[in-house]
Order: C-alpha cells, then sequence, then structure tokens
C-alpha cells in the first residue's frame, strides 16, 4: 500500500466486519521522539489468543467473503520496514487494539496519506458506528467525535456529500493548524 491512511481503512474495514459499534483512531506525531504512533481500536468480537497467533499468515482470515487476509500482514511490514513494530491485542467479546509504531524520519516510512478524507470516508460509509479520531502533534490534540458532530449537524446526514466535504475540510484544517504550532514550537 502507498500510504498509511489505506491500511488504516483496511484495519477499520476489518473493525466493522467485527461488528464494532464504536471505532477509535488516534495518530501521534512525536517528532521529538522520532515516532509516528498509529492506533485502531474497536468495541467488535475481538479475537482468541489463536487466532491472534495467526495473523501473520495472509492465509487466515475471520471473514467469510474472501480467503485471504492481508490487512495485518501488510501494516506490519511498513511498521517493521520503517524501524517500527506493530502489535494487536484483543479479548473475546471486548474487542481489539492495533498498535503501529514508525521512525518518522526512516526512509522506508509510507507517507500518512489522505488521513482527513479516508477517515470522513468511513465514517459517510458507516453513519451508524460511532468513530472518535484524535490527532496529536506532539502535545498538542485534535478531537473529532461523530457523537458531537452528529449532534451538531441537528438532523442534517453526516454522509450528505456538503457535510463530507466540510467534514474533510475541517480535519485537514486543523491537523494543519497543529503541524504549524508544533513546527513553531519547536523552532523556539
Amino acid at each position: 500500500m502507498n500510504d498509511l491512511s489505506l491500511h488504516i481503512i483496511d484495519i477499520i474495514q476489518n473493525s466493522l466486519s467485527a461488528g464494532a459499534s464504536l471505532i477509535k483512531l488516534t495518530i501521534k506525531e512525536k517528532s521529538s521522539e522520532n515516532l509516528l504512533f498509529i492506533e485502531i481500536e474497536d468495541n467488535g468480537k475481538g479475537m482468541s489468543q489463536q487466532q491472534i497467533s495467526k495473523l501473520d499468515d495472509p492465509f487466515f482470515t475471520s471473514r467469510t467473503t474472501r480467503r485471504v487476509g492481508m490487512g495485518i500482514p501488510l501494516f506490519r511490514d511498513s511498521a517493521r520496514q520503517s524501524g517500527g513494530s506493530l502489535v494487536v491485542t484483543s479479548e473475546l467479546g471486548k474487542g481489539t487494539k492495533v498498535t503501529a509504531t514508525f521512525e518518522l524520519n526512516n526512509i522506508d516510512c509510507p507517507p500518512l496519506g489522505e488521513i482527513a478524507n479516508s477517515f470522513v470516508l468511513m465514517v459517510s460509509a458507516n453513519p451508524n458506528v460511532n468513530f472518535l479520531f484524535k490527532y496529536f502533534v506532539e502535545e498538542s490534540e485534535y478531537v473529532f467525535d461523530t457523537v458531537e458532530v452528529n449532534e451538531v449537524l441537528d438532523g442534517l446526514p453526516i454522509n450528505s456529500p456538503s457535510v463530507i466535504r466540510m467534514l474533510t475540510e475541517m480535519i485537514d484544517a486543523n491537523i494543519e493548524d497543529l503541524k504549524r504550532e508544533g513546527a513553531a514550537n519547536r523552532s523556539n
């Protein structure tokens, strides 16, 4: 996959297939530590330890719609190639957490990609699922919560084209503000 946002979409699709009603995406850029953290956590059906041990096998999947499961192996390879790691924790009946780390300045670290667009795509395609998105640059934080957004929309569908465009632009602008603030703080 060309960028990390595509891995994120794939993992969120896994969460949706597991029946999650709440999906949390957390991204942390820590230039001071040369690290990028990506965490996707859900409250889906979870996995047994036996299932977790098979996640590196591309021919293992719990999905019934296809016979291969390349998402976790590809995401893990991207993390490892860029000096990081990927850890999956899960508990049956409680949910799953996928945590990936990347060295920011590693030549093999894929770009984050169109994270706002990818995230809003998942939100708009699944309007009945609650999403919580947190983006950190150093210690500064931006939070997007679909429960709060739906309250503000006051009945306007979160998946209407004008709302999708507005949400994408809003998330992009807030992430750019965080990055500018982080750069200004580093130069001081």
